[in-house]
């Protein structure tokens, strides 16, 4: 794989639903995180193909499993997996799979990882503690990652880098990186950053 920067990048249905005579590179990447962090948002920011979505309205029969703690104004969740494409510089082309976030959905977790070659793990300053379960879940697949705050108009600004790498115990070298899921530049930077992290670790870890 090659290295690229979003620029270069066309999103937004610009590559049709066919692929790149380009493509050369077909890697799967996961987008996880936990509930309502913004996974569905950051698939849709950077398809080129029409996402895939499954989502469904939350009822009251979910309200007793459905921690809605700090995404009060969250109306659907995704059952199932979201799907999306992004084609790169260089031939790459990463199919992006997003995972259901609750624990009821858990099952689902181990079926759609399988195949990944890595996962960009979206997490909320405001509730950082509700992503240690899916951090746990990537680490102990093996699959690299690298870490992606969401912004959110009423998310802290105080947090530094180093406070927030320690308050999710990561090892210095996990990439970390700040994105607006709803910006495609953004979220496009904070997949380039797995990318090139994917990229750079040593051959006998690929």
């Amino acid at each position: 794989m090659a290295s690229a920067t979003s620029s270069t990048v066309d999103t937004a249905g610009g590559g049709g639903i066919h692929l790149p005579d380009t493509a050369r590179d077909l890697v799967k990447i996961l987008v996880t995180g936990p509930f309502g962090v913004g996974k569905t948002t950051l698939i849709g920011s950077v398809s080129e193909i029409r996402p895939l979505h499954t989502e469904e309205r939350l009822t009251e029969a979910s309200a007793q499993v459905d921690d809605l703690a700090g995404v009060r104004d969250k109306s659907t969740t995704t059952v199932a997996i979201d799907f999306g494409r992004i084609s790169l510089p260089g031939g790459i082309v990463l199919y992006l799979f997003g995972t259901p976030g609750q624990e009821r959905f858990r099952s689902l977790w181990d079926d759609i990882a399988h195949g990944a070659l890595g996962a960009l793990v979206l997490v909320d300053a405001r509730r950082i503690d509700a992503s240690f379960d899916v951090l746990g879940l990537v680490e102990e697949s093996g699959l690299p990652y690298a870490v992606a705050f969401n912004t959110f108009p009423d998310g802290p600004r105080h947090h530094t880098p180093e406070q927030l790498r320690a308050a999710l115990d990561l090892e210095p070298t996990t990439p970390m990186v700040t994105c607006d899921a709803r910006e495609a530049d953004s979220s496009i930077d904070s997949l380039l950053a797995l990318v090139q992290h994917l990229i750079d670790r040593p051959a006998e870890h690929r």
